[in-house]
């Protein structure tokens, strides 16, 4: 018999074996954190970090009191094996809400791409005054809404062409300018009074403008052509004049230290650069532009206007009237609105608008390039003058 109590206690505890062993280590391990921590605090078995919930897996890990070594490597790996069919569950949910907003948004780009491609089709084949005018009388309405200007809806093409729709048709009594617009560019509004003008030696039908809100500089140059023009008692009319406006920065640039390089080929080729004093022969040649302009506007509306005209000398000083003292001077024929005009033409309030419609593609890139400019600082018209 040995002395050593080791030995002594492994032979009285050998019957119980290696599981019996590894269950008295593990009953005293549970022993020990029961008794030094909170419950909430205590150590998971497998994690070897505090347990956080007391569920199903928990004590599948954990274990029974009684089970043998290989009993809890079974539990363990139950309880890893429902953790991992917990975490691809959770996966495969998240794939399949990622796939049904993929799905949504897919599904709404088509709607608004074909909702585009309808609008477009519209306008071209069934938006047009031959499928859409009515056979009884009515008015011609053409559309002068906005700055006349080569890059906005109120552009010579686009109102030509809408005079010449409603000069067309057969039912229409006459045709109407609808204007609210302040005025724009010489050239675009020079166009269509020419082409109106032209109508109207032809004499088929009248040529009535009606002005909304203002009817200004190259707007009224526009409405100067119309057989009649109808105004509001408050609609602004007249600014018969032409206008440059622009700003000097050289002693600006002189402060902040920038140096200003033009290379030009002509001696007065940058005389409106905004960054070099404008002298006296420059000033002197671009209001000889101004006047030359001016001159042109004047005798288009003279023509226009004929003898209705006053000869008081401040109706081409670029001044603006209401539509009741436009009256007066000889501006506006008589007061009214498009709804009493229709009246006295078909006997009723009747119109169709022949104004082109506007591409919805180009009706938002014009938009949005707009709002580019405009946020860039960098908007500018075609040309320096101004009706």
């Amino acid at each position: 018999m040995s002395d050593d109590p080791t030995r002594q206690d492994g032979a009285q505890g050998g019957h119980d074996g290696p599981a019996n062993g590894y269950r008295r280590n593990d009953d005293d391990r549970k022993d020990s954190v029961d008794s030094d921590q909170p419950n909430e605090f205590k150590e998971d078995p497998w994690t070897e970090g505090p347990e956080v919930a007391s569920g199903k897996g928990a004590n599948q890990m954990s274990g029974a009191t009684g089970d043998d070594a290989e009993t809890l490597r079974e539990r363990q790996r139950l309880a890893q094996l429902e953790m991992m069919d917990h975490w691809i569950g959770g996966v495969l949910t998240e794939q399949r809400r990622t796939r049904r907003w993929k799905l949504f948004f897919r599904l709404m780009f088509l709607a608004v791409v074909l909702v585009a491609l309808s609008a477009v089709l519209y306008s071209l084949f069934w938006d047009s005054p031959s499928a859409t005018a009515p056979t009884q009388r009515h008015l011609g309405i053409v559309e002068v809404n906005g700055v006349i200007a080569s890059d906005s809806p109120a552009n010579a093409e686009r109102i030509i062409q809408g005079l010449n729709r409603a000069w067309e048709a057969e039912s229409a009594a006459a045709v109407v300018l609808h204007i609210n617009s302040p005025g724009g560019s010489p050239v675009q509004s020079q166009r269509i009074y020419a082409e109106i003008m032209r109508l109207r030696e032809q004499g088929d039908k009248p040529i009535i403008a009606v002005i909304e809100d203002i009817g200004a500089s190259g707007a009224y140059y526009i409405a100067a052509a119309a057989d009649e023009i109808v105004a509001s008692p408050v609609s602004l009319v007249g600014s018969i004049g032409v206008i440059y406006a622009g700003f000097g920065f050289e002693e600006a640039i002189e402060r902040i230290g920038v140096e200003r390089r033009v290379l030009t080929a002509g001696e007065n080729k940058a005389f409106l650069d905004p960054f070099q004093p404008l002298d006296d022969d420059a000033e002197a040649f671009w209001q000889g532009v101004l006047s030359e302009t001016h001159r042109q506007f004047i005798d288009d509306v003279r023509a226009g206007r004929g003898e209705r005209l006053s000869d008081s000398s401040d109706i081409f000083s670029g001044l603006i009237w209401s539509g009741e003292q436009s009256v007066e001077l000889g501006l506006v024929d008589r007061l009214g609105s498009l709804e009493q005009l229709s009246r006295d033409q078909v006997g009723n309030t009747d119109w169709v608008d022949y104004t082109p419609s506007l591409d919805p593609f180009e009706r938002f890139t014009r938009r949005f390039t707009q709002v580019v400019a405009e946020v860039l600082g960098v908007s500018a018209p075609n040309t320096p003058l101004r009706f």
